[in-house]
């Protein structure tokens, strides 16, 4: 950043938990006695007191030079500039500021937004739209002769353009590197206070500026010459259906709408033979499609994030299924089953979808001598707890546990997991980008006031945060090979073509792609989290609109696996359906696909005899594309689908259902293992492996650590572990 801007701009406490809220802008009620809501936001007298000195023009000073923008022109070069749009920019600070009261602010909003020129109705038009604001906003943005930024905004929201007035007056006129060299934090202290939701009216000072400087840059290149990036793939939908843009998403859309009669010859044999189905959300489209469109006719089809698989094959078989077919990796069929013993359904059957191996490359990770050396560290440092996440295997889990009291946590319930014993060595493991994502969450949390900290844990300050830090661990060598390729090609790509649309981020991801989710997540525009977080924010973002009934057009980036496309599609025509009849408002919603350019593309493949390898570092895995020959994964960044997770095909779902119950011995090579082996102390692999789980799921459930492990963490040496029964 400009020294100019830095040196001139004044620190801004951020309030609130920021980062878990999704909004650096959390505000406090008003606190001034003599405020009254049942006035008139605006007042004349007090209007004609704070407005007898405006504070800027909107029209900036005529350009200083004549040249055009040089070929050799560069964002990042430092070129001679005045320091005026510092200037303004810190003027404009230091006017809100010196605003003691809430209402004097508002108003002063107000009468810049009848300064602000409305705009003809042909450039309030979708292209202008900025996505993210609570009212409708649009922004012009041209470089003109002289190499100046010139912005032009307006909003039908009286407020909203007084933001808007407020940025242009700053930004008008500026050349293109100043405005690239401000950061979305120098605005922090533009915090005019006003009452309203996590996602207000406040955030219109990020949102337009985000916009302002991703328009720039497209202004530049375009000015350069430079050849622009090619968009990703990505799924529009509509209430009147769906559009597919690129070859990747026409694959992906393929199978949103299936075969009926595959749908009918589906339930008709889950039906006969009381089947139930749990399967993840990263299944493939085609998969997908028959599972959604069959959950209309028989109930015991589940979709869902690891966690809840087995818990919902439990109630499966309470509700009188025979056999469970589980849609996933190995160890999500393992989990099943054991779960399903210790419920005590051992009579009921789990079936994967292959003869093969499904395996996981996060699960494999902690499945290694390496790993187990990581907790070997861990019980010579007591009291200390292994907080594992939960797409590892249940052996892992077992061998784990004796070595160090243990827990599972998922990617939504992980740091207050890690908040619940204070004074504890914390060993998190086996995902490096996401033990990496927490420690920065962490980091956070340390510069937030005490006050803010106890919003998030109530035992918990500023002095346990930061002797945490130190005591928190993560293992480094453990990735998911979906999340890894989230590189920083399609960082890169994301920066410049989509840092103005919602990202969406899973905690696995490298630490430049959490970023980039973190910061839009401040400003309303983010979600970092499970799976299911990421569904969520979908959904309430859309509802959002509706709730408006006014045209827009929402831009969602998936950080994640491809395949939760088609929960996010369902959920979304679900929203647009529900309210086709009561609004005539056009709203479109993207999901957009960060593919990278060179992912793989092979022919289909029938059987695992066609596999084809690719190795990625040290390790060599099968290329299994996705549907119609779509990408699989890229090794400069952006795998849109885990080779592993298609190994679940239609075909070996409806094969394995049609064998049973008779044709069971032809599917040996298909059940889900039972553990028969023991750990080294002699115990039940099965017994000792649910029992992290079971802690977990007793957490979640009374929001506090069972007794038995916290027991277990305080005096490890007081005895060995007992397994736990199944509530």
């Amino acid at each position: 950043m400009d020294s100019a801007v830095s040196l001139t701009m004044k620190s801004a406490s951020v309030s609130s938990s920021s980062f878990l809220a999704g909004s650096p802008f959390l505000i406090s009620k008003n606190k001034n006695p003599n405020f009254n809501s049942k006035k008139p936001f605006f007042n004349p007298r007090r209007a004609a007191r704070f407005f007898s000195k405006p504070l800027i023009s909107l029209q900036s000073p005529g350009p200083t030079s004549q040249n055009p923008l040089p070929s050799s022109f560069s964002y990042s070069a430092v070129t001679e500039t005045t320091d005026l749009l510092p200037c303004k920019l810190h003027q404009l600070i230091s006017e809100f500021q010196s605003l003691p009261e809430q209402l004097d602010r508002l108003n002063r909003l107000l009468h810049y937004s009848t300064l602000l020129p409305h705009l003809p109705d042909s450039s309030r038009v979708d292209s202008n739209r900025v996505m993210g604001c609570t009212a409708r906003v649009w922004l012009e943005a041209t470089l003109d002769q002289d190499n100046k930024m010139r912005f032009r905004a307006d909003s039908d929201s009286e407020i909203t353009r007084g933001f808007c007035y407020c940025l242009a007056s700053v930004f008008d006129g500026a050349a293109p590197e100043e405005v690239l060299r401000v950061k979305t934090e120098d605005l922090a202290a533009l915090n005019v206070s006003l009452v309203g939701r996590e996602r207000s009216r406040v955030n219109t000072w990020h949102n337009v500026f985000v916009s302002m400087q991703k328009r720039t840059k497209a202004l530049v290149a375009e000015r350069q010459g430079q050849k622009p990036f090619e968009p990703f793939p990505s799924l529009i939908v509509t209430k009147d259906g769906l559009q597919a843009k690129g070859s990747y998403a026409e694959a992906q859309a393929r199978y949103l709408f299936p075969d009926e009669s595959k749908v009918e010859e589906l339930v008709n044999v889950l039906k006969e033979k009381k089947i139930g189905i749990v399967a993840h959300f990263y299944m493939d489209p085609e998969v997908q499609g028959v599972l959604t469109a069959a959950q209309k006719y028989w109930p015991h089809i589940y979709i869902s994030d690891s966690l809840v698989m087995a818990d919902t094959a439990v109630k499966m078989a309470k509700a009188g299924c025979q056999f469970i077919t589980v849609l996933g990796v190995d160890f999500m069929s393992e989990n099943v089953r054991a779960i399903l013993d210790q419920a005590g359904f051992q009579d009921v059957g789990v079936y994967r979808m292959s003869g093969e191996r499904i395996g996981c490359s996060l699960a494999d990770a902690a499945a290694t001598p390496a790993y187990m050396n990581y907790l070997e560290a861990a019980s010579t440092n007591p009291p200390s707890l292994h907080v594992i996440y939960i797409n590892t295997s249940l052996e892992t889990k077992a061998y784990a546990h004796e070595l160090v009291p243990t827990i599972t946590c998922t990617s939504s319930n992980v740091v207050q997991t890690i908040l619940q014993i204070p004074d504890l060595n914390i060993w998190y493991g086996p995902d490096s980008y996401m033990g990496a994502n927490i420690t920065e969450l962490f980091q956070q949390i340390a510069m937030m006031s005490d006050e803010e900290i106890a919003e998030i844990h109530p035992k918990h300050n500023k002095d346990s945060i930061k002797s945490l830090l130190p005591r928190l661990h993560y293992y480094q060598d453990g990735t998911c090979i979906v999340h890894h390729l989230f590189g920083h090609e399609v960082v890169e790509k994301i920066n410049e073509m989509y840092c103005d649309a919602f990202l969406t981020a899973h905690l696995e991801v490298p630490g430049e792609m959490f970023s980039l989710a973190m910061e839009a997540k401040k400003r309303g525009m983010g979600v970092v989290g499970s799976t299911k977080n990421i569904l969520d924010f979908i959904k309430e973002r859309v509802q959002e609109v509706l709730d408006r009934d006014v045209d827009d057009h929402l831009q969602f980036v998936l950080g994640t696996e491809s395949g939760m496309v088609t929960s996010i599609v369902a959920a979304v025509c679900n929203l647009l359906g529900s309210a086709k009849s009561s609004g005539n408002s056009k709203i479109n919603v993207e999901i957009v696909f960060p593919v990278s350019s060179d992912s793989m593309t092979k022919s289909s493949i029938s059987s695992s005899s066609n596999l084809k390898s690719v190795t990625l570092g040290d390790v060599a895995l099968p290329v299994i594309p996705g549907v119609a020959s779509g990408e699989g994964c890229s090794t400069n960044g952006g795998c849109a689908s885990c080779p592993y997770m298609k190994m679940n095909s239609l075909s070996s779902l409806l094969k394995v259902c049609h064998q049973l119950p008779h044709g069971k011995n032809n599917l040996k090579a298909y059940e889900a293992e039972r553990f028969k082996s023991q750990t080294l102390q002699g115990k039940s692999i099965a017994d000792v492996g649910c029992e992290p789980i079971l802690h977990m799921r007793h957490f979640q459930a009374k929001k506090e650590l069972p007794e038995k492990l916290v027991n277990q963490v305080i005096h490890p040496h007081s005895g060995n572990c007992k397994s736990m029964s199944l509530s």
